[in-house]
């Protein structure tokens, strides 16, 4: 977990006792109770909370509070001793937009550096190989027998476009709300252009426009256009209603309050997918947070499901760190990172742990193209950020090919339609998402 606390709590209500549990708090805490339910996003300020006063995410039944040690103490015996309307409270975490390339040792490159990038990544999975391979050696195992790769052509469509079928499907997502909860978005973006994008900011004093890239990389593969307007496609699902949440600040810092909040105005608005590569780390001993597994819970109960990046802790093959907060939630949909050869990314976090923390599936998250804010337009990065988007596009695709498919049965397809990779379920879960409907197929 991230060391630095915020002095900030996250309490779970009941949602069947709604005004017991605000009242509750009233009483507890001895401050004013702010609701989304009856406010306006402008009306609602964090800054409230310099007063001690809660604010009651409604839709999802959280609230966030600020107060005394005093007070703490009485908010944990009240869920201790099974107060009906107080189920569990937790210290609010820091969390980050999860580690982009030069954090985890991958180089940024543009998009004209093509044949640098090629010529990188296959100079780092060989050296891997090596690695693993002396490793073995060690313990006495004989070497891996690898098929030799092909690099990928890019002409047309990003590998991870390729690999994933979404070049070949016939669907584009339209008709479906996917909210991508990151850093905001380029909204001056080209590619963007004429998309009629609903965002909100939840960062105080930040507007939504992305001044880091990282949120606007992510939405544009998620949504990207099926025809940029340079450079190759790059993007899952060109059609869908697009919702951007600005949950982290253009630093790329946050903390759970704001991607809370992000998660109730998501669900408000009808958005069947949320995608948040962002995160946490943990230590393996380390469980998840039961107020982002019960809102989960909720939000599956509202036909909407979360998906989130694994997280980049890892150093293959010496080290395998488990899977971020809070992807390790049992009903946070969590996603790994291949390279362009389907190998896990070295990088890529594993399910370490039996209770929770499970990899459910895999994506492409090595060298991926995608947007990026002006004046650069694109980039290509890598990361377990990557990877999360090109899932919850591809579930768009699905949401589209079947609107029977909602909830678990929409994150069962994806299960079900994978790609079965050669790596451990540890590291990929079900294999590599694909997407519905190859045009071949297709009368």
């Amino acid at each position: 977990m991230d060391p630095t606390p915020t002095n900030r709590y996250l309490v779970l209500l009941c949602q069947d006792r709604k005004l017991d549990a605000v009242n509750a708090l009233k009483a507890l805490t001895g401050g004013e109770v702010a609701s989304t339910a009856a406010a306006t996003a402008d009306e609602l300020s964090r800054t409230q909370l310099a007063d001690q006063c809660a604010i009651v995410f409604d839709r999802i039944g959280v609230a966030l509070l600020r107060c005394s040690d005093g007070k703490r103490r009485l908010l944990n015996m009240a869920a201790q001793e099974h107060n009906p309307a107080i189920l569990a409270i937790e210290p609010e975490r820091q969390v980050r937009a999860i580690a982009g390339p030069r954090d985890i040792g991958i180089p940024a490159f543009s998009s004209n550096d093509s044949d640098s990038l090629t010529s990188y990544l296959n100079g780092y999975r060989d050296a891997v190989n090596e690695l693993v391979d002396r490793t073995l050696a060690r313990q006495g195992q004989p070497a891996i027998t690898r098929e030799p790769s092909v690099p990928p052509d890019e002409t047309s469509y990003s590998w991870g476009v390729d690999a994933t079928r979404a070049a070949t499907s016939v669907y584009t997502g339209e008709g479906v709300k996917l909210a991508v909860l990151d850093t905001g978005l380029d909204l001056s973006h080209p590619d963007f252009a004429g998309r009629q994008i609903v965002s909100r900011s939840f960062v105080d004093g930040e507007p939504v426009q992305d001044g880091n890239g990282h949120g606007t990389h992510c939405a544009g593969i998620a949504a990207g256009p099926s025809q940029p307007a340079s450079g190759p496609r790059y993007g899952v699902a060109g059609n869908v209603e697009l919702y951007i949440g600005k949950v982290l600040g253009d630093q790329g810092g946050g903390a759970d309050g704001g991607v809370l909040e992000g998660i109730n105005w998501a669900i408000e608005q009808g958005c069947q997918i949320i995608s948040m590569s962002l995160g946490s780390s943990l230590e393996q001993e380390e469980s998840y947070s039961k107020v982002f597994e019960e809102v989960a819970r909720r939000a599956l109960a509202a036909g909407t499901v979360i998906i989130a990046a694994a997280g980049n802790d890892s150093r293959r093959p010496e080290l395998i760190a488990p899977v971020s907060h809070p992807a390790n939630c049992p009903s946070i949909f969590a996603v790994g990172a291949i390279d362009q050869v389907l190998q896990i990314a070295p990088f890529s976090c594993g399910g370490l742990v039996p209770d929770g923390g499970q990899v459910d599936i895999a994506a492409p998250g090595v060298g991926v193209l995608s947007s990026w804010p002006a004046p650069q337009l694109h980039n290509t990065i890598s990361g377990t950020s990557m990877a999360t988007p090109f899932v919850a596009g591809i579930a768009a695709l699905h949401a589209q090919a079947d609107p029977g498919l909602r909830s678990r049965a929409l994150l069962n397809i994806l299960v079900q339609t994978a790609r079965r990779l050669t790596q451990p379920s540890r590291d990929v879960g079900a294999g590599l998402v694909q997407a519905p409907g190859m045009k071949e197929r297709i009368p």
